[in-house]
């Protein structure tokens, strides 16, 4: 059993990481870059069985125009003022089939699932390719370009995650709604960085959050997808500074810094693959003074669960 740091301590854990100084500027230029890219997001009408919501097969331009899949589901009955949802996956997995992600527009709100680029080879089916190469890495996506973070995998995807946001207010039904990110594990670190760096979003519901203080979580854990990072620099010993030089700029914490709106995080304390002080860092540096955090004792990283989802849907039926 993975055990973290004692609850009480959690609840105040905000310890120092490392943050480039050209943090902000590197964000500005990378998706200045990828707005640069003048290419307009399809939705293509798709057939379903499903007799109350609308599904569409989005694609749009994500970093350097890359072409980025979608579902947009609209639901036929929605709520008044709902806010679109933009939805993130977790680590390894992809958009799958509309059929996977009811949920949300059942409960009235519209729904926008982004796919992960290069993928969905874990759990469920992607169909967004990654065209670009890094240098050698270990096995899965933590160390993929890790050696300059303008090449780096997470560049890439954190760059996806604002432009799915770009792309859906280009609907006119959608056009001026609030934003409301969410997603689980990977998709929780998206939800956070789309929060700090879009102004359309007015809400933020990360769950068990990846990809915060990740020079801990090497340390502590050897699960993976952060169990990599520790594969990686046993190899290449020489090349430790510059991955976590590299991961400076990815870490969710300093995303977390700048996202001002309020969220609803979830974390599980017996999970060994976002352990618990890492989320708790991600939490505790969160700038947005209207915060919360549900906290699940005996869970591991498949967090709440249903009762969790029940509370944020009332999050978001509250932030529209």
């Amino acid at each position: 059993m993975f055990v973290d740091l004692p609850l009480d301590q959690l609840r105040t854990y905000r310890p120092d990481v490392a943050e480039p100084d050209d943090f902000d500027a590197f964000w500005a230029d990378q998706l200045a870059q990828a707005r640069s890219v003048v290419t307009a997001p399809v939705f293509a009408p798709v057939d379903t069985p499903l007799r109350s919501v609308q599904v569409f097969d989005l694609t749009f331009p994500g970093y350097a125009g890359d072409p980025v899949r979608g579902w947009l589901l609209l639901p036929e009955h929605e709520i008044a003022d709902a806010p679109l949802v933009v939805e993130y996956i977790g680590y390894n997995g992809g958009r799958g089939d509309p059929l996977d992600w009811l949920p949300w527009s059942a409960s009235g709100f519209p729904h926008l699932v982004m796919d992960s680029r290069g993928q969905g080879g874990g759990w469920r089916g992607a169909a967004t390719a990654d065209p670009h190469d890094g240098e050698p890495s270990t096995n899965g996506l933590m160390t993929r370009g890790i050696a300059d973070p303008q090449r780096y995998y997470y560049t890439r995807l954190f760059v996806d995650a604002v432009r799915a946001v770009d792309a859906a207010l280009t609907r006119p039904e959608l056009a001026g709604r609030p934003v409301l990110t969410t997603g689980a594990s990977q998709g929780g670190a998206l939800s956070i960085v789309a929060a700090a760096h879009h102004d359309a979003v007015t809400a933020c519901a990360p769950d068990v959050p990846f990809l915060a203080h990740p020079r801990r979580a090497a340390m502590i854990t050897e699960s993976r997808p952060f169990g990599e990072l520790a594969e990686y620099c046993a190899v290449y010993p020489d090349r430790v500074a510059q991955v976590f030089a590299t991961l400076s700029y990815i870490d969710v914490v300093n995303h977390a810094k700048r996202a001002e709106v309020p969220a609803l995080f979830s974390v599980a304390l017996l999970d060994d693959i976002t352990p618990a002080s890492t989320v708790f860092a991600a939490y505790n540096h969160y700038r947005g003074a209207a915060r919360d955090i549900a906290v699940y004792e005996f869970n591991d990283h498949a967090g709440g669960g249903t009762l969790h989802l029940r509370r944020k849907l009332a999050f978001a039926a509250s932030a529209g």
